[in-house]
Order: C-alpha cells, then structure tokens, then sequence
C-alpha cells in the first residue's frame, strides 16, 4: 500500500485507465458503501481523462435503480432488500454495459430510473467512440450480475463508521441525524456486510482505494 495525494492518485488511476488494451470502450467500475466517496472519485477521474482527450461516459447505480414502489418488498430498512432488490441489473447490462462490451454495437442508455421523479427514464440513445471510457460508479458492482462486465475494477474502501459520519454531514438538509444514522445501521451497512460475505469484492478488484483520509488517500494494487 502507498498513500499518496490526492493529485496523484487521479494522475495513476488515470493512467491505469489507458492501459487498458480492449477494442471497445474500457468499462471502469467504481465500487464502494454509500459515503465511501465513489461519486466524487469517479467526477475527478472523469474529469482527468476529458483533459486527456479521451470521451467519458459518466453513469451511475443511482440511474438503474427500481421505482420505490417495486425496491422495498422486504421493508425500507431491509439490509437484504437492499441488495436483492433495489437495482435493475437485468437492464443495466442490456442498455449500457453490453452495448460497450465485446461484440457490442456501442448504441447505449446511461439511465433507466429518474430519481427526482421517482419514473422510468429513457434518455436518447447515444452511440459511443471505440475508444471511450465508461465511469461507472455504485454499490455492489462486483457481484455476479456484473462481475464480467467490467474492463478495470476499483473499490473506494472507508471505515464503515466513517461513512455514517459523512451520510449525516452529507444529508443534513433534507433528513434528521436519527433518519440517517437509522438507515445506514438497519439497511446500509448490514447490506454491505452481506455484500462482502456473499461476494468478497475487494478479491475481485484491480485497486483498492482507502479513502478514510480523501486528501491523504492511499493505493492498494490487487491486480493479480
């Protein structure tokens, strides 16, 4: 492991990014709890690679999530729910990730869920350069649904404690310290100890992130 700022660790993902040898755009997966600080990585790295030239699609597990009415058969403070139920994989490999893939027409859709409105979405279909990359960033992005649909694979690790701290820093404007702290204890984080006992992320990744320090953060190589 070696910590590094944060300047150079977007300079080294940046360049792990265009080592990447595939002949369709390079599908990154950026994993991680919620409040682990995957948003803001997969911003600044996209924001890195647009400098370079390269074209960026920028989408998120946020934008492939089932309406409330279908994600919470099991309750809304269900741990399980949360990770059986909430995201549309099925449609999230059929309009974005193999479309980008092998054999892929690189005819995508960034999203099928509208948050602000609680909708289906279907934004217009856009066709994709051989050469882009996907930043793609979310929960639960190495289980079985997606494992193989990824071309380089990072995981933002913090301390799960951590992340409460920054969901209520976070979240403030729009819900109560006690709604927060309820959430990410009953359904956030017992959702990602599921996650790792069932699936061992971190065994599947090509960098681990530890984000506990965002200015001071520090790389972990697991390529194998």
């Amino acid at each position: 492991m070696e910590q590094a700022t944060r300047n150079v660790l977007l300079g080294r993902l940046a360049e792990a990014v265009r080592s990447v040898t595939v002949a369709h755009p390079t599908r990154v997966a950026i994993d991680g709890p919620p409040a682990a600080g995957k948003t803001t990585l997969a911003d600044e790295l996209a924001a890195v690679l647009r400098t370079q030239a390269r074209a960026v699609i920028r989408a998120t597990i946020d934008d492939f999530l089932f309406p409330r009415a279908q994600r919470y058969p099991r309750g809304e403070y269900s741990a399980e729910g949360c990770y059986f139920d909430a995201h549309d994989y099925d449609a999230l490999n059929r309009v974005l990730l193999d479309p980008l893939g092998p054999g892929g027409d690189r005819r995508f859709q960034h999203a099928v869920y509208d948050r602000t409105t609680d909708t289906a979405s279907s934004p217009p279909i856009a066709t994709a350069p051989d050469d882009a990359v996907l930043i793609f960033d979310g929960v639960f992005l190495m289980r079985p649904e997606l494992i193989d649909r990824w071309d380089l694979r990072i995981f933002v690790s913090t301390a799960l404690e951590t992340t409460v701290d920054r969901a209520v820093i976070r979240e403030r404007r729009v819900s109560s310290r006690a709604d927060v702290e309820r959430r990410w204890r009953e359904r956030y984080i017992p959702s990602q100890q599921l996650y790792f006992a069932k699936v061992r992320p971190t065994d599947h990744v090509d960098i681990v992130v530890h984000n506990d320090e965002p200015q001071q953060p520090v790389w972990e190589s697991r390529a194998q």
